[in-house]
């Protein structure tokens, strides 16, 4: 790995483009804490509580329980790699696509990230204006950008931990409050258990809600920007429990339980959103409301700047050929989010969530592929290439690969029913049996240049 350390010391203080060397890692309860943020979201809540309106209770609880068993597995093998390596999904996408390949990883990447922190921003917004209608939405989400966008002037090992181990106690507070106030004001709804839709419950509910978390597979990359910041020697502590199974257990498992008895429990949410579930704890909790969600969104949104900013650095430079330090792609990020904001483009942006969502999938399947087999250190020895200059533009096994799990998902996709729920799974296992076989005959010019 020397020639990773070399170049991560060479001009380019916050390594957001480059590999981290040991001197730079994180003790672990720091990147804990930095990690942590993204555990605390409505949005976790929202979705659990829409899946047992759509597919009852129980289904719901079983679809977390497997998602997060199926997230920890994965996410404790990509953690290990990312701290073993160093590497960032931009680095690691030059290993599997190339570098010109990579540049569509990052862009995926960072516009995802864009489209959370629109969401989670706007949530913010308009539980102020609810508050303080005197507080005009626009002002609102102009605030939120404006506070958001210096949180990421730091780095994660010297800020974000900080900012998020402070923040963290008065997010399981408020989600404790909420809970026992909404008991306390409407009784304890002892069937809440047997929410769900009316009429016949779908027999196949809990697969539905085991792949619509596959939605999310974003996180995957999460992970691997973060766990690259932790120490080879935590590694064990990190894919346990900071990366593992402990982790989802809280993010969708607790969250997804306590928003299916905070919608079952409080009469007339209308519509079931974000914003419908943010009223009502406004109308429970007042001033306290705002504050919880303000601590909750806070937190989700520096991990989506965070790596917002990063996945645009290593994209616009290689694309465009645009150096510039962090802090001015952390600006572009905030006023793009700011117009995302006010363009009132919802329906749009769900959409190419769901776009991007299957090629998310696809490089999950790549990457395990990837990381779990051995024949790229037959071929290319224990140090990892990955600088621009030194790999090649286009790696045709892991673009094959990449490009077929996503062609089947859309197909999939685009069907009803039973049918479409296998487009995440089936995209999944193109991508990785693709890569798995391309991989056993792969050449060694596929992941470095003949200089």
């Amino acid at each position: 790995m020397a020639n990773l350390a070399q170049e991560s010391t060479e001009g380019d203080v916050d390594l957001s483009t480059r590999a981290i060397p040991d001197s730079a890692r994180m003790p672990p309860f720091s990147l804990t804490m930095a990690w942590w943020a993204v555990c605390s979201a409505v949005f976790y809540i929202v979705v659990g509580a829409t899946l047992a309106l759509n597919y009852g209770a129980r289904n719901a609880l079983i679809g977390m329980a497997l998602s997060v068993l199926s997230y920890g597995v994965i996410n404790t093998i990509i953690s290990r790699y990312a701290m073993r390596t160093g590497l960032s999904v931009a680095l690691f996408s030059r290993v599997l696509f190339g570098s010109v390949g990579a540049a569509l990883a990052t862009l995926i990447f960072f516009a995802t990230a864009i489209y959370y922190a629109v969401f989670e921003g706007s949530v913010i917004a308009v539980a102020a204006n609810h508050l303080f209608p005197a507080l005009d939405y626009k002002w609102a989400a102009l605030i939120v950008v404006c506070y958001s966008v210096p949180l990421v002037f730091g780095s994660v090992q010297h800020w974000l931990d900080k900012f998020n181990g402070v923040l963290l106690p008065f997010y399981l507070l408020g989600l404790l409050a909420a809970v026992g106030l909404t008991t306390w004001e409407y009784g304890y709804n002892a069937a809440w258990l047997d929410f769900g839709p009316k009429g016949a419950v779908p027999a196949n509910g809990w697969w539905q809600c085991f792949v619509y978390y596959m939605g999310v597979w974003v996180l995957m990359m999460f992970t691997f920007d973060y766990a690259r910041f932790g120490r080879k020697k935590d590694a064990g502590y990190h894919g346990r429990f900071n990366f593992g199974i402990p982790f989802y257990l809280v993010t969708f498992l607790l969250n997804g339980a306590a928003g299916i008895y905070l919608v079952s429990t409080i009469p007339g949410l209308g519509t079931l959103s974000e914003v419908s579930v943010v009223l009502a704890l406004l109308k429970l909790m007042g001033i306290w409301g705002l504050l919880f969600v303000w601590v909750t969104q806070s937190r989700i949104n520096t991990a989506n700047y965070y790596l917002a900013t990063i996945n645009m650095q290593a994209f616009f430079q290689k694309a465009a050929g645009l150096r510039a330090p962090k802090f001015v792609w952390a600006l572009v990020v905030g006023v793009v989010v700011y117009t995302l904001m006010m363009a009132d483009i919802f329906s749009k942006i769900l959409q190419a969530l769901a776009w991007q969502g299957v090629f998310v999938v696809a490089w999950v399947g790549v990457a395990l592929s990837h990381i779990t087999s051995t024949r790229y250190e037959r071929l290319i020895g224990a140090d990892i290439e990955c600088r621009d200059s030194h790999v090649p533009q286009f790696n045709p096994g892991g673009l094959i690969a990449w490009f077929s799990g996503a062609f089947v998902g859309f197909a999939l996709n685009t069907e009803t029913g039973f049918v479409a729920s296998l487009s995440a799974p089936a995209t999944f296992v193109i991508s990785w049996a693709v890569y798995s076989a391309l991989l056993a005959g792969a050449k060694r010019t596929w992941f470095v240049r003949n200089l």
